[in-house]
């Protein structure tokens, strides 16, 4: 249970975060405690481009209270490059994952989908993100089982 209380909403403070309207997350910000805050960098943590960090953005362009923006801002920046990181590791895995699918050299599967070995390994280390395209292409080299 918590001490902060919101007004003209229709949502409660017990209510899960990512259902509160962007009025009930200004007062969050602008009176609540560490407990609600960190109820908010949660949600942000595990979707960092949903709507409750979009709206929590938009409530941090025009309220700005003290002590709190900074931290949140770091927090959605935090949790976007991870997320971010994520990805790119996840795209990596799955370039090797039709690299080996394919049954063909590194070389040859390069070639195939028309790259060099070195970008191919980039790609494969998660150094460099292919394009949608190439992915694609890797997509239809690697063949049918994928």
């Amino acid at each position: 249970m918590t001490s902060l209380a919101f007004r003209n909403v229709d949502v409660s403070p017990d209510d899960p975060v990512t259902e509160w309207p962007a009025e009930a997350i200004q007062t969050a910000l602008e009176r609540g405690g560490l407990a609600d805050w960190r109820r908010l960098a949660a949600a942000i943590e595990e979707q960092p481009w949903g709507p409750l960090a979009r709206d929590l953005e938009d409530v941090l362009a025009y309220s700005r209270p003290y002590g709190v923006t900074e931290a949140m801002e770091r927090i959605i920046g935090r949790a976007r490059l991870a997320a971010e990181e994520a990805e790119r590791e996840e795209v990596a895995t799955e370039v090797r994952e039709f690299v080996a699918a394919s049954g063909l050299s590194r070389t040859e599967f390069a070639s195939r989908i028309g790259t060099s070995p070195s970008r191919l390994s980039t790609y494969a280390t998660g150094k460099v993100t292919p394009s949608a395209a190439l992915v694609l292409r890797m997509r239809r080299v690697a063949g049918p089982t994928r």
